[in-house]
């Protein structure tokens, strides 16, 4: 229960930086203005509040918070590097005269979960949707994943941060995965006509809106101490 709700709350966090990003979308790639206002600081305000809101925990306030003791740390530490994605690219957002920089919740949160897991030695990961080829192929879910994935498609709630989870009795451990489904403003690179190259240079590949998107996956192992990482 402690490692369901510890990986619960991470890929929710993860997702929460993601939904935020999406939201400032619009500002990030306007060309005409050049400081966007959208700080590392101001990035970690609004996380703070969307994460609240989906979880009622308070990140300035989590010692006193009725979660696992495990997950306290984690989730710092899950916020810095999410602070610092948006810190380190500061400088090219803010270029005036430029439109679409790169920096989207798709890239954002493969970047994050990667420095997160290296930092951590636990496996958080944002995979693609099952039996389609991601764009970047890091993304691609294993034979696992793909089953769950595959399991959502059929029937899960498209509204609301319910996961999915699978027992590893090999690592005595689980799986925890928050589906994605596309929204409105993700058909703008992902929608139709498919195979029309979108902003990023990419094909569409036809999806609609509550289509699944793929996921946000978390394994934590009982085996592995759930303690600070090295900083």
């Amino acid at each position: 229960m402690e490692l369901s709700e510890t990986a619960r709350l991470l890929a929710v966090l993860l997702d929460s930086g993601r939904v935020v990003l999406g939201r400032a979308q619009s500002t990030i790639n306007n060309p005409r203005i050049g400081d966007k206002g959208f700080s590392s600081s101001v990035f970690e305000g609004q996380l703070r509040a969307e994460f609240q809101t989906r979880t009622r925990h308070d990140l300035h306030n989590l010692a006193v918070a009725p979660m696992p003791e495990s997950a306290k740390h984690l989730l710092l530490r899950l916020a810095f590097f999410m602070q610092k994605a948006v810190h380190d690219v500061q400088p090219d957002i803010n270029k005036k005269g430029i439109g679409f920089k790169g920096f989207i919740p798709a890239t954002f949160g493969t970047q994050v979960a990667y420095s997160f897991s290296k930092d951590t030695g636990l496996k958080l990961r944002q995979i693609g949707p099952p039996g389609t080829e991601p764009r970047n192929p890091d993304n691609k879910p294993n034979e696992q994943e793909e089953q769950l994935l595959y399991a959502v498609q059929k029937s899960h709630p498209r509204v609301g941060d319910h996961i999915v989870e699978q027992q590893l009795a090999d690592i005595r451990g689980v799986r925890v995965m928050l589906p994605l489904f596309y929204s409105k403003q993700c058909l703008a690179c992902h929608g139709n006509p498919k195979g029309q190259v979108d902003i990023s240079g990419y094909p569409k590949e036809g999806f609609k809106e509550g289509d699944l998107g793929g996921a946000i996956s978390i394994v934590l192992s009982a085996q592995k101490k759930l303690t600070k990482s090295s900083e």
